[in-house]
């Protein structure tokens, strides 16, 4: 039985009158422990995709359940790691993270939660940050407090929405490494979303596009049969890894052509209007 699993959801806004459907029969079955990456074009709901999985959507039709249970509210038991960070300014690294772990256990003691989170705050090599407040942190280490906040609640799923969009590529490439690094040592269920093919191949053990919006579904699963762990600077040069960027990439090319084609409108006529000459003229 799959862990994480969509049957047959259907989910728009807006009213009846204006309505936009959004996703359409998306049919998503997940294993436990797996590293699953949802690439797709801006617009196209991955974001809403997100938060249906994550409780905090539910949709019009079909069901979202997790374990075998129906997914009726968010839960810690799926973490989500946002793309701008939702860090709260007057806390530091350590009161960001240890705000959550609270919240989740507790029962702890103000000792066992300093101790909880500073594990997870180490996890991710902010430990000499550790009393620094948000607005004198980098991008990038912001989003190492989001992704040490949400490991400490020990989720069951992690949950990431283009949690590197917004990076530099050296920072973004020196995060890719840690998250691979925590999930083979966590071994978490991992839903990655992303615009970034060849960070999905990277990263993930199978891709699944998302055609684009309105209406979006998922398109077919490719599985990513390279070998842990990857090495950034030899996998460029492997040809399995090749093979399935192209593949992939073009999938992507060819929907984005044909949902062009499909939805191009006809050519509007544009009356030739010129502003008025409003100088005055000399007697």
């Amino acid at each position: 039985m799959s862990y994480l699993e969509l049957n047959e959801v259907n989910i728009g806004f807006g009213p009846s009158s204006n309505r936009t459907e959004v996703l359409e029969n998306i049919n998503l079955s997940i294993e436990e422990n797996e590293f699953l990456a949802i690439v797709g074009f801006s617009g196209s709901g991955k974001s809403t995709l997100i938060n249906l999985m994550a409780g905090l959507l539910f949709p019009d039709t079909g069901t979202v359940k997790m374990d075998g249970k129906l997914v009726k509210e968010a839960g810690p038991e799926r973490g989500v790691v946002f793309q701008n960070y939702s860090l709260l300014p007057w806390l530091t690294v350590a009161g960001n993270v240890e705000l959550a772990v609270k919240q989740v256990f507790p029962h702890m003691s103000p000792q066992e939660r300093k101790e909880h989170s500073e594990k997870y705050i180490d996890m991710v090599s902010l430990s000499p940050a550790l009393w620094k407040r948000p607005s004198e942190l980098s991008g990038g280490m912001r989003q190492r407090v989001s992704v040490a906040r949400t490991l400490a609640i020990q989720p069951k799923v992690l949950i990431m929405d283009e949690p590197f969009s917004a990076l530099d590529a050296l920072t973004r490439a020196n995060l890719q490494d840690e998250l691979t690094d925590i999930w083979s040592k966590e071994k978490k269920t991992v839903v990655f979303i992303t615009n970034d093919v060849d960070e999905a191949v990277l990263l993930a053990d199978r891709i699944i596009p998302l055609t684009p919006g309105p209406k979006a579904t998922l398109g077919p699963s490719f599985d990513v049969d390279l070998e842990r762990p990857r090495d950034r600077a030899a996998i460029n040069h492997n040809e399995k890894f090749k093979s399935i960027r192209n593949e992939i990439t073009e999938y992507l090319i060819t929907l984005k052509s044909d949902h062009d084609n499909t939805n191009s409108r006809p050519d509007l006529y544009c009356p030739n209007i010129r502003p008025l000459d409003l100088r005055t003229t000399s007697k």
